[in-house]
């Protein structure tokens, strides 16, 4: 029988039925849908028994003749970026160089920016990024007197 024949003849319980045979078995944990009313309406599909946790078959060694544990070690996991300790870095470069020149405030940004990465990830050390905030904000404020002091001295243009 093609799959053509098997969609216009129906499903195999209908088939049965026209052709007086007992509908075929289902499994014994199915349980068989429900006649819909209207076309599209939902059925009722097959419904399963909730699973139960399987149980844990290893026997744990507990005699004084065994060595050591039967552990086979999972490689080492890879180590997450750190970006606290390099926005420390970068701010205190930042707050050194803001104070003699006002071109310093692109290092503060830069600490700055991992400061705040640093603060948005659970393992960094939360201290030491806020330090660096408050460090490249420090810097960023020693630039923008810088700037404006040397805007104040003399014409732009000529």
């Amino acid at each position: 029988m093609s799959d053509g024949d098997q969609r216009r003849d129906g499903r195999p319980e209908e088939r049965a039925a026209r052709a007086g045979e007992p509908p075929p078995a289902l499994p014994d944990d199915l349980a068989p849908a429900a006649s819909a009313a209207l076309p599209g309406e939902h059925r009722g599909g097959f419904q399963r028994e909730f699973t139960e946790p399987v149980p844990i078959t290893e026997s744990v060694h507990t005699d004084a003749a065994h060595t050591g544990p039967d552990v086979r070690w999972a490689p080492v996991p890879p180590s997450m970026p750190r970006s606290a300790a390099w926005a420390l870095a970068f701010s205190v470069a930042a707050v050194l160089v803001s104070l003699l020149v006002g071109w310093g405030f692109l290092i503060g940004v830069l600490g700055g920016g991992l400061a705040i990465a640093a603060l948005r990830r659970p393992w960094e050390s939360r201290p030491v990024a806020v330090w660096a905030l408050c460090l490249s904000l420090l810097s960023l404020l020693y630039s923008a007197g810088w700037l404006w002091w040397a805007s104040t001295q003399g014409p732009l243009f000529g």
